[in-house]
């Protein structure tokens, strides 16, 4: 089935404070097409392994990581930090055959929301085609909406 149709894709995306400029609108992305969850951290350094794999158990279908550009970082290599931590993930994920395409990093100049939007339409298309994140947990239905069916075997 496609995912696209079943339900919203669903993207955590952890960002530097820097990323979206000061007072720079986050992108705007039409809301029934994906539901996104944004972490905000005063430098991209300080995503852990732990976060990112945190992200998919708490059911994203896929991670990105947006960063300084490089060579901007106010912390002068806090976003090289980022990626290495990205690539180790990434490694891991393959491994263990869940695919590091869901794990993406994103090097952004300060208030380009057309970059991060044209990111999120790049990881949306790779979780369509990879399908939903195959360690969700299923929600269970509230039960106000459970149907007894009587007179069956």
């Amino acid at each position: 089935m496609n995912l696209e149709r079943m339900c919203k894709t669903k993207l955590t995306i952890f960002h530097c404070i820097n990323v979206f400029g000061n007072g720079a609108a986050l992108p705007a992305i039409p809301a029934e097409k994906v539901e996104l969850n944004f972490v905000k951290m005063p430098c991209s350094s300080m995503v852990k392994d732990i976060f990112l794999l945190r992200a998919f158990e708490a059911g994203a279908d896929a991670v990105l990581v947006l960063v300084c550009a490089e060579g901007t970082c106010r912390y002068v290599e806090g976003n090289l930090r980022a990626a290495k931590r990205v690539k180790r993930v990434q490694a891991l994920l393959d491994e263990i055959g869940f695919d590091g395409r869901r794990l993406s990093l994103f090097n952004i100049v300060a208030g380009e929301a057309q970059a991060v939007e044209q990111a999120i339409r790049e990881v949306k298309s790779i979780v369509v085609a990879l399908g939903a994140n195959p360690a969700a947990r299923p929600r269970p239905l509230p039960l106000g909406k459970l149907q007894v069916i009587k007179g069956g075997h």
